[in-house]
């Protein structure tokens, strides 16, 4: 998949870099097309541009992120954490102290097959959503995600726009993946 797409209601409109699908999505909205919505085809989080202003300056919103916390040259974000007191005394004992541990714990538990399943089914939740919300069998489609009936699901959205059931099938094939490895 692509880093992004940009759906103009139901058509797809462009996909790849940010830089580029924002482009063109300003271009869209200065057509006076409704409806844009851009994916983190990863997350199916959808990103927000502000299209005010000309090209250059759209692009250039989009360079400048906004001034974090922490030590942002490394990537750090600094956030709070309420802990019990028992935990705080596990967490100064560990190697490396209380942030090395906390950590450690958290890529331990993102391995997890299970974790990547959830973030793809979330992913795969928010762009059906998003995107098919108001589209007829929705709820049935949802119904047959959920419960992993892929050949309903086809089923289902044979009648959806183009564009947006190859983008919403994309998505859930992830899911369904994880299935389909399972069963091996």
């Amino acid at each position: 998949m692509a880093d992004c797409s940009a759906f103009a209601g139901h058509e797809l409109i462009a996909r790849g870099q940010l830089r580029d699908v924002a482009l063109a999505a300003k271009a869209a909205w200065d057509d006076g097309r409704a409806k844009l919505l851009i994916f983190d085809d990863e997350t199916g989080r959808q990103i927000e541009v502000d299209f005010r202003g000309g090209a250059a300056e759209v692009a250039a919103k989009l360079t400048s992120p906004p001034p974090q916390r922490g030590r942002p040259r490394l990537g750090v974000t600094s956030r709070e954490v309420t802990l019990l007191p028992s935990h705080w005394e596990w967490l100064a004992e560990q190697p490396g102290g209380a942030s090395a541990a906390l950590r450690r714990l958290v890529d331990a538990a993102r391995r997890g097959e299970a974790s990547r399943r959830r973030d793809a089914q979330e992913a795969a939740h928010r762009v059906l959503f998003a995107l098919a919300g108001d589209l007829p069998a929705f709820e049935e489609a949802n119904r047959a995600f959920y419960v992993s009936q892929w050949d309903r699901l086809e089923d289902l959205t044979s009648t959806w726009p183009p564009d947006v059931r190859s983008y919403v099938l994309d998505m859930i094939g992830r899911v369904r993946a994880f299935d389909l490895d399972e069963a091996r």
